[in-house]
C-alpha cells in the first residue's frame, strides 16, 4: 500500500509485487489561507490523516483475501508539519506556502546556503517556513517538537516513530547535502534550534510496524512493516529503474527535469539544485520548468471537461497549424529574470480556425519547450551523450508532449510501464527492494523516437521569439498588468 500526499490529492493506491497499479482511491489536499501573512497557506493535519484512513479503507476494501506486506508514503517536496511534545500535529505547511517570503531579508551569506544546500535560499523551503511561524504565530512555534515533512509524518501516523528521510531532508536547507547531515551552521543562520530536527532515516529502511489501532481502522492483519519512502520526485524517478548518469523527466504538478549524478554538483551561477536520491550515495541535480502539468490540468478542465486524453490528443494532432502560441509561467533555470506574466497569443481578430485544440496544443508546446531549455542548463554542467532520456508522470496522459520533448532533445522518450503513477510505482519498487523481492518479468518500455524535428524547432523558435516579447512588456516600469 502506498500514501502518496501530492500540491493538488492524497491517493493511497494498492499494487502488486511486480509493481502493477491495482487500485487507486484519491481526494483533495484542503488548503486555508493563513491572512496573517501576505502568502501563505496550511491544512489541518488530523483532516489529512482522517482522509488517508478512508481512502486506505475504501482502496482495501476489494482486496479482503489478500494480504497488504508493506507500506510506504511519498509527498510533496518542502511541505511539512509541525508536533508538540506529546504527539500533537499542530499544523501543515505545504510546499506553496510562502509565509516566510516577508523575512527572506534577514537570512545573510546566501553563497554559504547555496554551497552547502544546493539551493539558493527562499520562501519554497522548510526554513523559512519555520521562520514565518516563529515570528507571527509563537503559539504555534513555543509548542514545536519536531517537524517533519509530509511524507515522514504519515509514516510517524502510521507506526509512532518520528524520523526524515534524506531526499526530503534535502528541500528544509538545514541540511548539508554532500555530507548527508543535518548542519548546526545552517540552523543558526536561519535561527532554528537543532533539537527541532529529526533522526534521518535511508529510504528503504524499516521504520516499524503499523500501530495496531491503526491496523484495526483499515482492517489490516498482523505486523505490516512500514518501510521509509520519500519526496514524490524521486520516488517518480526510481519507478523508471534509471542508471547512474541518467536523465529523467518528471512531469506532475511542476516538471523537473532531473539527472542522477554520483557527485555533489555545485552550479557557480547558482541555478540549479543538488539534493539527494533515495538511492544511497547517489545525488539528483535539477532544473525545474515549474508548475507546468498544473497549467496542463486546468486546461483540459475547461476546455474538455467531459471527455479524456484520448479525444484531446486526436483533436491536437488533427491542429496543423501555429495560430496560437502561449507563455503559461513555465520556469527557465538559466533565466536571469523570471516571467510572472503570460497567456496566450493568436492573431486579430480571432480566427474560425482557433479552436479549443489550439489552446491546449500552444500549452503542450509551452511545457516542451521549457523543458528543453532546462534540459539544457543540466547539459552545461554536465555534458550528457546518451541516445535517451527517461520520462514519467501524470502530466505525459498524452503522448503527445512525449513527441515534442524527443523532437526538440533529439532523444528517445521512454516511458516505463505505469508511468503515469509514477510516485505509487516507484513506492511499490521501494517496497519491493526492501523486502527482497524482485519483479518476475521486466516492465514494458515505450519508445517515443524524435520525429518532426523541422516542426518542432519552428515552435520552439516562435516559443523564444513570444518569451523574448513578453519579457520586454513586462519588465517596462509603466506597463499595467
Amino acid at each position: 500500500m502506498i500514501v502518496d500526499i501530492g500540491t493538488g490529492n492524497v491517493r493511497v493506491a494498492i499494487t502488486a509485487l511486480n509493481g502493477e497499479v491495482l487500485a487507486v482511491e484519491r481526494d483533495n489536499v484542503q488548503y486555508e489561507k493563513d491572512l496573517l501573512y501576505p502568502d501563505a497557506l496550511n491544512f489541518d493535519p488530523e483532516q489529512l490523516w482522517q482522509q488517508i484512513l478512508s481512502l486506505g479503507k475504501k482502496v482495501l476494501s476489494p482486496f479482503s483475501n489478500a494480504e497488504v506486506i508493506a507500506i510506504t508514503t511519498s509527498s510533496q517536496r518542502e511541505g511539512i508539519v509541525l508536533v508538540d511534545g506529546s504527539g500533537k500535529s499542530l499544523i501543515g505547511l505545504p510546499n506553496h506556502d510562502h509565509r516566510g517570503r516577508e523575512f527572506e531579508n534577514i537570512i545573510r551569506n546566501h553563497d554559504k546556503i547555496y554551497q552547502l544546500t544546493g539551493r539558493y535560499p527562499g520562501s519554497l523551503f522548510s526554513a523559512m517556513k519555520l521562520v514565518g511561524i516563529q515570528k507571527k504565530r509563537p503559539e504555534i512555534y513555543e509548542k514545536l517538537s519536531a517537524f517533519m515533512s509530509i511524507s515522514d509524518w504519515a509514516q510517524y501516523k502510521l507506526t509512532g516513530v518520528v524520523g526524515y528521510e534524506h531526499s526530503q531532508a534535502s528541500e528544509t536547507q538545514l541540511y548539508d547535502v554532500a555530507q548527508k547531515n543535518w548542519n548546526p551552521e545552517l540552523c543558526g543562520l536561519f535561527g532554528i534550534d537543532e533539537k527541532l530536527l529529526p533522526n534521518l532515516h535511508d529510504s528503504g529502511a524499516l521504520l516499524g510496524n503499523v500501530l495496531p489501532e491503526v491496523a484495526s481502522v483499515l482492517g489490516l492483519s498482523g505486523h505490516v512493516p512500514v518501510f521509509v519512502g520519500g519526496a514524490d520526485t524521486q520516488l517518480a524517478m526510481k519507478s523508471t529503474r534509471p542508471g547512474l548518469g541518467d536523465i529523467v523527466v518528471v512531469s506532475g504538478t511542476t516538471t523537473p527535469v532531473t539527472m542522477i549524478v554520483d557527485d555533489y554538483i555545485v552550479d557557480d551561477k547558482q541555478k540549479t539544485w543538488t539534493g539527494r536520491h533515495i538511492n544511497n550515495g547517489e545525488f539528483v541535480l535539477e532544473a525545474n520548468a515549474g508548475v507546468t502539468g498544473l497549467n496542463l490540468q486546468r486546461l483540459k478542465e475547461i476546455f474538455y471537461p467531459n471527455e479524456g486524453y484520448d479525444i484531446l490528443e486526436k483533436e491536437v494532432m488533427e491542429d496543423l497549424e501555429l495560430d496560437c502560441m502561449a507563455s503559461l509561467g513555465s520556469l527557465i533555470a538559466d533565466d536571469e529574470v523570471q516571467l510572472n506574466r503570460g497567456g496566450f497569443v493568436f492573431s486579430t481578430p480571432v480566427s474560425h480556425e482557433l479552436k479549443r485544440s489550439s489552446f491546449i496544443k500552444s500549452a503542450l508546446i509551452d511545457i516542451a519547450c521549457s523543458i528543453k531549455e532546462n534540459y539544457d542548463t543540466l547539459n552545461r554542467l554536465v555534458d550528457y551523450k546518451k541516445d535517451y532520456v527517461w520520462a514519467c508522470g501524470g502530466g505525459l496522459q498524452s503522448l503527445i508532449l512525449s513527441r515534442y520533448v524527443a523532437a526538440l532533445l533529439n532523444k528517445k522518450v521512454l516511458l516505463r510501464e505505469g508511468y503515469m503513477h509514477a510516485s505509487v510505482a516507484g513506492g511499490a519498487v521501494v517496497c519491493a527492494e526492501a523486502l527482497g523481492l524482485t519483479s518476475s518479468a521486466e516492465t514494458a518500455i515505450i519508445e517515443v523516437l524524435p520525429e518532426n524535428q523541422e516542426a518542432a524547432q519552428l515552435a520552439y523558435f516562435k516559443w523564444k521569439a513570444l518569451r523574448s516579447d513578453l519579457k520586454e512588456v513586462f519588465t517596462e516600469k509603466n506597463v499595467i498588468c
